[in-house]
Formats: structure tokens, sequence, C-alpha cells
């Protein structure tokens, strides 16, 4: 009935936090992450207790004082508001702004770059071809696209390289993002549905991890009981899938027994077009994305 697979975490998806080669890859090599936010803060945090960096090789800029002075005081990095001089300290350079300001600090650090650079982009929905624009030809880049639990060390990276990329540049974008979770690897035409699955995603699961809750207090539970019932579960039933390399539907089988409490609730979850829902999320998400990357 299902399909045969391999663990998940197995298929062209790269795993093994902080091991010996991974520090040994990144040793020595300096990086720029242009644009301090929430990302680059999860990127800092993930290398640094990986162990596949040292503060003294991490240099990011950003527009807002504070938020300078944050990295500085809690990662003990190298700071500025100086996007060129970042460039030219930096052999990999991490381009972690908005799409929107993509174009201008391009513009601004292009005259730093050269071809001893890799160029790493997290901006979501601008393509490889655009960056390649702004640059010598040959450029080095990766495309990457990461979610919002990366901030705690729980997500999944999905990559694209350019043509310039070589073996060691994508060894490097992988060992990167291994550091805040998985990583697997997609031609850049389907970064648009990466986006419309893990990207927007954690918004999907937040809904129905509160939806789960609302039935156990309606049922008498509290609140706070309920809500941690409902993360939980699906936080385990993650990790087992992963783990187990099952096919879902088989792991779903094993806890609906017939006529059970289980099978009760399934077909409520089917009246109520539960796929057919999550699907159609999806799709309109990554018809969403690829409205707005017509932008650029």
């Amino acid at each position: 009935m299902y399909p045969s697979a391999a663990p998940i975490g197995k298929v062209q998806v790269e795993g093994g936090r902080g091991n010996q080669y991974n520090r040994a890859m990144l040793l020595g090599k300096k990086m720029a992450l242009i644009g301090a936010g929430n990302m680059t803060e999860a990127l800092v945090a993930g290398m640094l207790t990986a162990g596949v960096a040292h503060p003294d090789q991490l240099y990011t800029t950003d527009v807002l004082p504070e938020r300078r002075a944050h990295f500085q005081d809690r990662y003990k990095i190298k700071v500025s508001g100086d996007n060129v001089e970042a460039a030219r300290y930096g052999q990999i350079i991490i381009l972690s702004v908005e799409p929107q300001v993509l174009d201008e600090v391009l513009g601004t650090v292009k005259s730093a770059l050269q071809g001893k650079h890799l160029i790493i982009s997290v901006a979501a929905g601008y393509p490889i071809s655009r960056i390649m624009a702004h640059l010598k030809a040959g450029a080095r880049i990766v495309r990457a696209m990461p979610n919002t639990p990366s901030s705690v060390l729980a997500g999944i990276t999905a990559l694209s390289f350019g043509a310039g990329a070589t073996e060691e540049d994508q060894r490097v974008a992988r060992i990167i993002f291994e550091s805040v979770g998985k990583v697997v690897v997609v031609e850049e035409r389907l970064m648009d549905a990466v986006t419309g699955l893990s990207g927007s995603g954690p918004a999907y699961v937040y809904l129905i991890i509160e939806a789960l809750a609302d039935g156990g207090v309606k049922m008498g539970l509290s609140r706070q009981v309920a809500e941690l019932l409902a993360a939980q579960t699906l936080l385990g039933a993650a990790r087992m899938l992963i783990e187990s390399g099952e096919h879902p539907g088989r792991l779903k089988d094993r806890v609906a027994s017939p006529g059970g409490t289980t099978m009760a609730g399934i077909h409520k979850l089917e009246e109520g077009r539960l796929r057919a829902t999550l699907i159609a999320a999806v799709e309109a998400a990554t018809k969403r994305s690829q409205e707005l990357g017509k932008g650029f």
C-alpha cells in the first residue's frame, strides 16, 4: 500500500552537526554576514554551538546600533555598519537582508567582491541570475531557503547552487546550514515550492497545534496542558517519522486500531478535507511566492 523509503534523514539530506570533518572544513574561513536579523543570529548561534566556527571568524553588519551591540555583547563577534568593510574581511559572504534591498546592497559591495568569495544568499525569491547580474562572470553563488525553526537549531534549509559554485563551496554551504538543522538540495526552479511547504509550513503547524489545543480545552483540559500535549505530540510524531524512515501512512495505521478512538478522529478529519486543504495551502503559498518573485 505504501512505497518503501529510506529514512528521511538519509535521502538527499545532510546532517551531523559539529563533527571533526565539519570543523576542519570551516577552520580559518572568515565569514561576513550582511544584515544582523533573526536568521543571521540563528546562523551565528548555530555555528558557534556546533563548533564549526569561532567568534573571531565572524563579522556581521547592520544599520541598527542596538543590533550590532547585541551581537558583540552576546556572541563576541566583530560588528560594524560598513558592508564594504565586511565584504573585504570575509571569504564567505552571507547576504541576509530583505530581498527588496538586496539590489542596493549588492551595488554597494560589488567592488569589494572578487572570485575568492563564496556568496550565499538567504533572500527569499531573489534568484541566482539576479545576483550574477551584479557580479563578475564565474561568481560562486549559493541560494538558501532556511525556515524559522532554524532559530532553535531545528530548521530545514533548501540549497541551490549557481554554475560557478565548486564542490567545496557546496560542502561549506551544507556545513553552515547543518548547524541550524537539516539540509536538502533542490533545483532552483523548485525554490517556490520549498517556500510554500517548509518556508510557510511552520505557520500551518502552529495553526494545527492551536486547533488541537482548542479541542482539548473543549473537552475539559486546561489551556496550558492542552497546548503542551498538542505541541509535544507533533514534535514526537515528526521525530518518529524522521528517525524511523517509515511512510507516514504506516505510522498512522499503527496508531489507528480497528473501531478505535483514532479512527473516529481520522474520519472527522477526512470529512473536513484536511489533506486536500493542506495540499491547497502549499499550492497557494507556492503560487504566491512565484508571483512575488516576478518582481525580481
